[in-house]
Parts: C-alpha cells; structure tokens; sequence
C-alpha cells in the first residue's frame, strides 16, 4: 500500500522536530559554518598543505563572507525557511494527524 497523506505529514513532522532540535537555542549569528571558516584560519600552513584538496582561502573567505555580509549568502534563506515557515508547516502536521486520529 503506498504512503497515504498523513504518512508524508508526519514524514514532515519527524523532519521539523529533528531540526528543531539542532537549532534549539541558536541564534541567526551562531552559525556552525561560520565557526569551521574561523578555525580553518588557525591551521597552519604545513597542514594545509597535505591538504591541497581542500581550498583553505576560499573556506577563509566564505567565513569572512558570513560574518561581514551575511546578507549575501544562502544561509539568510535557509535561517528565514527555519523560522518562518516549518512552525505551520509543523503546525498543519500535527493538526491533521490528529484529525486522522492514527
């Protein structure tokens, strides 16, 4: 029997509960990226350079970016979706399981 609706809802329910829990307590400026970009920039050169895969300046600059023009990045978009729109999706979510009384 293939997924009904209130299987997808709650799909979505599970999915916005998981990411509220990550981002409990957080704030727009506490990014994660943001903390990998600054530390980067304390590896020294020796080590970056067994690493030639990884591209250290376009890391530093893209930690540089969220901190000094964030309002350039994707992350702005993904923070707005966080907070602005899984609360009713999560809302409509619950409100149809319960109707569906499963």
């Amino acid at each position: 029997m293939p997924p009904t609706v209130e299987d997808r809802l709650r799909d979505i329910l599970e999915g916005i509960t998981d990411i509220e829990s990550v981002v409990k307590g957080l704030t727009f400026d506490e990014r994660l990226l943001e903390i990998i970009c600054e530390a980067s920039r304390f590896i020294p050169d020796e080590v970056k350079r067994t690493e030639p895969g990884i591209d250290w300046r376009k890391m530093i600059d893209f930690g540089n970016l969220l901190r000094h023009a964030y309002h350039m990045t994707k992350a702005e978009i993904v923070w707005d979706i966080i907070q602005t729109h899984l609360p009713p999706l999560k809302s409509c979510a619950e409100r149809h399981i319960r109707m569906s009384g499963r």
